[in-house]
């Protein structure tokens, strides 16, 4: 990992900047403990310590649907795998179905 001095900005080695648990906490209105978890359970990807935007994303998307639909948290990261595999599935299809043109 690269650290650029002065802004403290970290920055993956496949060019992703990257946050820390703290600053995940604050924009997904939670704890760092239950990030933690997240990154215990495996729902998240931390690299060490440090989280993807997407892994952020991921999280508010995990919140959003213990709220909404009152999954628990291995119950929303399978809906979200899920949701993410259905998505490729679907381009695989259109890729096959422009071949068939």
């Amino acid at each position: 990992m690269n650290q650029v001095s002065l802004s403290r900005v970290v920055i993956s080695e496949e060019g992703d900047r990257l946050y820390t648990f703290e600053n995940a906490a604050i924009v997904t209105q939670t704890s760092t403990a239950l990030i933690e978890r997240f990154a215990a359970l495996g729902l998240i990807s931390p690299i060490n310590s440090m989280l993807r935007s997407r892994d952020i994303a991921r999280i508010a998307q995990i919140l959003r649907l213990r709220r909404d639909l009152g999954l628990n948290l291995v119950g929303a990261a399978m809906v979200l795998n899920m949701a993410e595999e259905i998505a490729q599935l679907r381009a695989q299809l259109q890729v096959y179905k422009s071949r068939q043109s």
